[in-house]
């Protein structure tokens, strides 16, 4: 796709649905809306993941770095803590990136970016030359997300060395309803609510492009399962909260949650 097309294309993505509140005039922002790739590698073996995580560590995560997207966050499934809920499929080798653009620009040229980066080209050999038939990771799976207007870039909350982060993603049965859920969030106050009962935002994203759309997906960081549940507990009671669950508009926005948590990397910049 030529790069003039594909911004173009993710800008109408990002337009308000017709017939909700959105059509209203835009809010001042204080910060311009990150673009937010959220990439999952899909590795087969615990030997391939050591692999993987050299790469990661010493090669493209500098590289991302030196194209202007920091921090990077690199994660993999919690396996220390109790399923809970519709997890994503993520296996237990698994790593999934985090990468925060400042425009779609940035998101459009990364490829060609890399490809003159000398040093990701020379030092990446591991995984440019794999052979066909034994590679590194067997695929790579991503959303394309638009920050949301009440957390415009991707924020930091612990450096715990416990820290734990819970990834959720609300699928919505059409445009509109996920339209209605984004303004129950940016809005109406429930973000506020999560930051009041220490539910800390790492980002907030409105999807547009990946699998299960609509959908949005934010991720929550904690410094351990404890400071988690804490959290969550403060949250269900809380009259805001009530409010806003009781509210017939946001009434049947979601018809489906993911709930994943999520360990970081050694080499996680988040």
């Amino acid at each position: 796709m030529q790069r003039r097309a594909f911004l173009t294309a993710a800008g109408a993505a990002a337009l308000p649905i017709a017939g909700t509140t959105a059509q209203q005039p835009a809010k001042p922002e204080s910060a311009q809306r990150q673009w937010l790739e959220l990439r999952t590698y899909r590795v087969a073996s615990p030997e391939k993941a050591k692999v993987l995580d050299t790469f990661l560590r010493d090669t493209a995560i500098p590289a991302y770095n030196r194209a202007g997207i920091s921090a990077v966050g690199a994660f993999r499934s919690a396996t220390d803590v109790p399923r809970k809920g519709r997890p994503l499929p993520l296996k237990e080798h698994d790593v999934m990136l985090l990468l925060p653009h400042a425009s779609a620009e940035s998101v459009a040229q990364l490829a060609s970016t890399l490809a003159a980066d000398d040093a990701y080209m020379r030092d990446g050999q591991a995984i440019h030359a794999a052979p066909t038939k034994d590679p590194v990771y067997r695929r790579v799976e991503s959303w394309l997300m638009l920050a949301f207007d009440a957390v415009p870039t991707i924020e930091i909350p612990t450096k715990s060395s416990d820290r734990v982060f819970q990834l959720r993603v609300y699928e919505s049965h059409n445009e509109r309803a996920a339209a209605r859920k984004r303004e129950m969030f940016n809005d109406a106050g429930e973000i506020a609510v999560f930051r009041e009962c220490g539910m800390n935002p790492v980002f907030f994203g409105q999807a547009l492009a990946g699998v299960k759309l609509p959908n949005l997906i934010y991720m929550l960081g904690f410094d351990n399962m404890a400071t988690q549940a804490a959290a969550w507990g403060k949250f269900g009671p809380h009259p805001t909260w009530k409010k806003l669950r009781s509210d017939p508009r946001f009434k049947g926005t979601v018809s489906n949650i993911s709930n994943t948590f999520l360990r970081p990397t050694a080499y996680s910049q988040i």
